[in-house]
């Protein structure tokens, strides 16, 4: 008998699983339908031994330091600032849009308070903002908005900005000095060896165990436990009895190139050139050294995987209701992306997830994050599988 089966190996899921296992000497059964732990930041070494992204680049970021110090007990890290550049008018500019990305687009030797006055002088007021043009037109006006934004937004979200909530540009900032970093956080790495070990340490305990290639269905009635913890779609876990939430899916295209680099930065975005939004190459985000070098470029679509939640309206709507349904599981605790219908970053994920630990354990969180963290076994890795004739039988159920 497990005390909590936990769907979905991702942050939510791991980050819960090594909590109640660890924190609270829980039995835990995790259950991914992937091959793999670590959700969508899973990282593997690809066939020219560079390690790459399986679902596109995730760059750890935090103004927590619960949260940092947290997964700090996982992984070492390696000291990393983002950035990112624009192909815009034949020319690799910085974005976000600071001083340098307006000097270098129009030739101009602008300073700081003389690039504020530029914005200002371009920027159409909006009396409500309300979509992601109005955000953007606001700041920086019509002329950057078509050549940085409304393009990529259209790609990425198969819609219009102005069809879009404020949020989706709202998240990125405008700045006058000549700040290239994408993010300002206060804490910002990579994982020293990579997310997939750091999941794998985070998950080395023996009141944990994992059962991969498997839909949780498989096992309902088959392995008994007490309660649930489910990061997966919220939609699904109710039958699509509203109709199904809408997202945004990708298509990722690998490529390995016989040269030590390619790009001056880790992520190139291609605001109105291609079908792909951005590409990204490995080793600036890991620090490997290598005589080649790996890139993925990404491709959004309309079917697939979820990987974004729509913003918008109506949406919001629908999932309120299925916010309704899930509230009347106490038996269920839904947790993450997919099953709280809302675009987090992983810091925000593990935030969440301890914040739901501490109040299955009656606890402040940062108590609850404290409690009995001990340092993984090393050159010990978790066995992925439960008790022999419990496998047996889910493995005859699926064919295998």
């Amino acid at each position: 008998m497990f005390d909590y089966m936990i769907v979905g190996a991702g942050f939510a899921g791991s980050v819960l699983a090594e909590r109640l296992a660890r924190g609270s000497g829980k039995q835990v059964l995790l259950v991914d339908r992937r091959p793999h732990i670590g959700g969508n930041a899973y990282d593997h070494y690809d066939d020219a031994g560079i390690l790459v992204h399986k679902y596109g680049p995730h760059i750890f970021h935090t103004n927590s330091r619960e949260v940092f110090e947290y997964l700090s007990g996982f992984t070492k890290w390696r000291p990393y600032e983002h950035r990112v550049r624009a192909s815009v008018d034949g020319q690799l500019v910085p974005i976000p849009i600071n001083l340098d990305t307006i000097n270098q687009l129009y030739g101009l030797k602008l300073n700081s308070m003389e690039v504020e006055s530029f914005f200002a002088s371009v920027a159409e007021p909006r009396e409500s903002v309300r979509t992601s043009e109005d955000v953007v037109v606001s700041r920086v006006g019509r002329e950057l908005y078509e050549k940085f934004f409304r393009g990529y937004t259209r790609k990425q979200w198969g819609l219009d900005p102005s069809q879009l909530d404020a949020m989706v540009t709202a998240r990125v900032p405008v700045r006058t000095n000549r700040d290239d970093r994408y993010f300002s956080d206060t804490y910002q790495a990579m994982p020293l060896k990579g997310y997939t070990r750091m999941f794998e340490n985070m998950l080395d305990h023996d009141n944990i165990k994992i059962l991969l290639n498997t839909d949780y269905h498989e096992i309902e009635g088959v392995i008994p436990y007490e309660r649930m913890i489910f990061t997966g779609p919220v939609d699904e876990f109710f039958d699509f009895r509203y109709g199904r939430l809408p997202y945004r899916s990708l298509e990722f295209q690998f490529e390995t190139i016989n040269q030590e680099w390619v790009q001056p930065v880790a992520v190139v975005n291609y605001p109105n050139q291609h079908l792909y939004t951005r590409s990204t190459e490995f080793k600036h985000l890991t620090g490997q050294e290598h005589a080649k070098t790996s890139l993925v470029y990404e491709y959004p679509k309309a079917e697939g995987d979820p990987y974004y939640p729509v913003p918008r309206p109506e949406n919001a709507e629908l999932y309120k209701r299925y916010q309704t349904l899930a509230e009347e599981r106490p038996d269920v605790h839904f947790v993450g992306r997919l099953a709280t219908y809302k675009y987090y970053n992983m810091d925000q994920v593990v935030a969440q997830a301890l914040s739901v630990y501490a109040r299955i354990v009656g606890q402040k969180r940062a108590e609850a994050t404290r409690a009995t963290l001990i340092a993984p076994r090393k050159d010990r890795r978790q066995q992925r599988v439960v008790l022999t004739e419990t496998q047996a039988v889910v493995l005859e159920r699926k064919g295998a």
